[in-house]
């Protein structure tokens, strides 16, 4: 390739140097990352706090993800995957619907609780970690849905009550996402699960 006269070759593009790295050693490490993001948000930690703190290489690191902003990505995909396998496990030791909703919402209360504020708040601003946000809560509403259709058709909740009820779920949840509710309540978005919990499992029942 020729360059016109005094002018110097381009440079060529630098990607960071990237350590294979077993899967069971990429899953700790992803583990840790995730740990810290969660406890102190990701926007003020750098891929060398991260190396120094794990007593790695960024090399090692960039075998987890190329960039930061793919180890972010990594970290918050594994965050919510993990604990929806975690919720859905304590789902399943339940037979009765308000048993599951109160146990579905407890835990992503629970969940949420993992949350710093800093790691909440760089969540929902930076577009790739909010539209997993957005996502894992759209799926948390549909779930619920489904466990309010199940409780009608065994005929432990009331009909009356269900659409009532799903669109309730629908617009905490979306409300939650948004951080409107968080505002309007001072809440968090674990206590505001937490309480929603509280309202559909005393709202949806048949009154005794």
């Amino acid at each position: 390739m020729t360059h016109p006269a005094g002018a110097a070759p381009s440079a060529p593009l630098k990607t960071p140097r990237r350590r294979r790295v077993d899967t069971a050693r990429r899953a700790d490490l992803l583990e840790q990352v995730t740990d810290v993001f969660l406890a102190e948000g990701f926007t003020a930690v750098t891929v060398d706090d991260l190396a120094r703190r794990m007593r790695c290489s960024k090399a090692t690191l960039y075998g987890v993800g190329a960039t930061k902003e793919q180890l972010v990505v990594a970290a918050t995909k594994h965050f919510f995957g993990t604990e929806a396998a975690r919720i859905e496990r304590m789902v399943a030791t339940f037979s009765e619907p308000q048993e599951m909703i109160t146990t579905y919402l407890e835990g992503v209360a629970q969940a949420m609780r993992r949350n710093s504020p800093a790691f909440y708040a760089d969540m929902v601003t930076y577009g790739p970690t909010a539209e997993i946000y957005r996502r894992n809560t759209a799926r948390a509403a549909e779930r619920i849905l489904e466990m309010i259709d199940g409780g009608v058709r065994a005929g432990v909740f009331r009909a009356t009550n269900a659409a009532f009820a799903a669109q309730v779920v629908a617009l905490a949840i979306e409300a939650v996402q948004s951080g409107t509710l968080l505002e309007r309540t001072g809440l968090s978005a674990a206590e505001s699960f937490a309480e929603l919990a509280d309202l559909l499992f005393n709202g949806l029942r048949h009154a005794s």
